[in-house]
């Protein structure tokens, strides 16, 4: 079933290399197309485009459809095209003539548009809450272990001491600061551009702000072209925003790798968390940390794929809008398993204690030095060469305690600020007005 084809049968070799993997794909929108087709019914309704008994009958049948999508009865029958025929075709069967009206005023063009923009809302309502999570366990390691320090490296070299709680307490930051770029990208999706058809209106009286109302988007995409323009520019931002987060889930990733290696040996995970080698008995190797990595770093790239199939691409909808569903879709599950297993691994973390007791650490103390010189009246640069000189005679001996107050510092780790603001970015992702506009259209 195609909602486009005529008297022409399409060629085979033809359809099968541009339906591509849009049927398979069209799985992840199914709750979100039955969602929109709720709203939309409702919304033909309000226009006398459906009469009372029609709607009834159309809204029985689709909330039946939507759940049975969870528990994977709902498939797409072999010569369905998509998601959107096989919703109408399922109504068509089952309630007769008012299931053919449900397309008047709309265009699969929106129709798409429409699922991808529910489907964006909802992962990263997932999303979020995971992150949150992983944030929260970085909190709680910063403030456990925020009395253990540990060296802190540049160009990796040895530098000045560091602690764990200064890098946990890091990558707990890095994910509120993420979280910013995340919120943008949902207040992006949260516009609605179902009216806008195939990309130039309708001559329908459609009432777009009813189904805006009932589907708990903040505003429209008001120009029907743009809303058409939306397709690609929405998913690029997007994905930039979970590649945001990649970063620091994978940058955290590549620290654990090194830390737990024995030329460091500040980390380890128990036996189970590991895996061996096939002729190597000792190995204790960071398979999970690895993957996390690795497919941080391969969603890190999707921006750029979404930018190169989109760039060149002239107002209104054009077919190669399709394969960015391939890359985009699930890389929302890809960044949520990262996000999943770096909690886990945290939560088994091992810490080494008395690090800095190594005698190769022992110059790590020389800016705490200099700095003691001039609280006591040395200027900084007589400070710097009298302590240089001594670390060239051999004859430096390391500060015996360690004091950094201020804001952010080993001493002053300022967690609570960084929690107050994370709490302040998700308080405007306001998540509870769309599931109360779901409610309302599911009638719970």
């Amino acid at each position: 079933m195609k909602l486009w084809q005529k008297d022409i049968q399409v060629q085979q070799r033809v359809e099968q290399f541009t339906v591509g993997k849009d049927r398979e794909l069209d799985l992840f929108l199914a709750p979100f197309d039955v969602l929109g087709s709720l709203a939309h019914t409702r919304m033909l309704h309000s226009i006398n485009l459906l009469s009372d008994s029609e709607l009834a009958l159309v809204q029985k049948e689709l909330k039946k459809i939507y759940g049975s999508i969870p528990n994977g009865e709902f498939v797409l029958e072999e010569g369905v095209e998509d998601v959107h025929s096989q919703v109408e075709l399922l109504l068509t069967r089952r309630i007769g003539e008012a299931g053919k009206k449900i397309h008047s005023g709309r265009s699969r063009n929106d129709q798409v548009l429409l699922d991808l923009k529910l489907f964006i809302r909802s992962e990263i309502q997932k999303t979020v809450g995971l992150i949150t999570a992983l944030f929260e366990q970085f909190q709680q390691l910063s403030n456990q272990h925020q009395d253990k320090l540990l060296p802190g490296y540049t160009h990796l070299q040895i530098a000045m001491p560091s602690s764990f709680g200064l890098w946990f307490g890091a990558y707990a930051e890095s994910l509120a600061d993420d979280l910013i770029q995340l919120l943008a990208a949902y207040k992006m999706s949260n516009k609605n551009p179902l009216g806008s058809a195939a990309g130039y209106g309708s001559s329908f009286p459609l009432n777009r702000q009813l189904t805006t109302d009932l589907l708990g988007f903040d505003a429209m995409h008001y120009n029907v072209v743009y809303a058409q323009m939306g397709r690609g520019k929405t998913e690029r931002i997007v994905s930039s925003a979970l590649a945001s987060v990649a970063a620091t889930v994978g940058k955290f990733a590549l620290d654990a790798c090194v830390y737990m290696s024995q030329n460091f040996g500040f980390i380890s995970l128990p036996d189970e968390l590991t895996t061996g080698s096939s002729i190597m008995p000792h190995k204790k190797n960071p398979d999970v940390f690895e993957l996390i990595r690795g497919k941080c770093n391969k969603l890190q790239a999707l921006p750029t794929e979404i930018t190169l199939i989109t760039a060149n691409l002239p107002s209104g909808y054009h077919r190669d809008l399709q394969l960015v569903k391939e890359s985009f879709l699930p890389a929302f599950a890809e960044l949520q398993s990262c996000l999943e297993m770096t909690t886990y691994l945290l939560q088994h973390l091992q810490i080494k204690p008395n690090i800095l007791e190594d005698e190769k650490y022992r110059y790590l103390f020389s800016v705490e030095a200099v700095n003691q010189q001039v609280l006591a009246g040395t200027p900084f640069r007589d400070a710097y060469r009298q302590i240089g000189a001594a670390i060239a005679n051999n004859t430096f001996e390391a500060p015996a305690t360690l004091n950094h107050t201020h804001e952010g510092s080993i001493g002053n780790l300022c967690n609570a600020e960084i929690k107050n603001h994370l709490d302040q970015v998700l308080q405007e992702f306001n998540f509870g007005k769309v599931e109360e506009a779901f409610r309302g259209l599911l009638g719970e």
